[in-house]
């Protein structure tokens, strides 16, 4: 009989600007193909995906996350060793082809994008959610804004009541 495996202390890295800018209409998850030194440097929380975007390819169906930036991990001997990965490359993401196939649909119309919204470990394997995403106008950032300001007065008005 195996022991349930604990949940590991490892970090989610969020992509905080994406909601920010876009509208999300659905999201992904999706695996990432990592080398040893980016997955320990990804427990390590030293990764950042707020400038990274994906791209879906048709021809063969597959899923590149370009300009993920994940630091090199310090153990590994020195930044330019055959050990090492470098810090901001493509790297592949696994999917069904009807998934990607879907997403590279969503992709193609103007103004929709797909942008990374969060990186973490589940069961041990990294996980990236992908968001198709619509861009956000000025005013709808400004619209939301205004509503999250409302309901901040509207929970500090009840709590003073109760």
């Amino acid at each position: 009989m195996t022991k349930p495996r604990k949940p590991a202390d490892t970090p989610e890295i969020h992509n905080r600007k994406a909601r920010h800018d876009y509208r999300i209409d659905e999201t992904l998850e999706v695996g990432i193909k990592l080398f040893g030194t980016e997955v320990k440097s990804v427990r390590a929380g030293k990764v950042s995906i707020a400038e990274g975007y994906v791209r879906a390819e048709l021809s063969p169906p597959c899923l590149f996350i370009h300009g993920m930036h994940v630091d090199p991990y310090s153990h590994a001997g020195a930044p330019n060793s055959r050990h090492q990965h470098h810090p901001t490359r493509t790297r592949v993401l696994l999917a069904h082809k009807r998934e990607i196939a879907k997403l590279h649909a969503f992709s193609q119309t103007k103004g929709h994008t797909l942008v990374p919204l969060k990186l973490y470990f589940k069961d041990g394997r990294a996980k990236l959610l992908i968001g198709c995403a619509t861009g956000k106008q000025q005013a709808d950032k400004r619209q939301d804004i205004k509503a999250r300001d409302a309901q901040r007065e509207i929970r500090r008005a009840m709590s003073k009541r109760l």
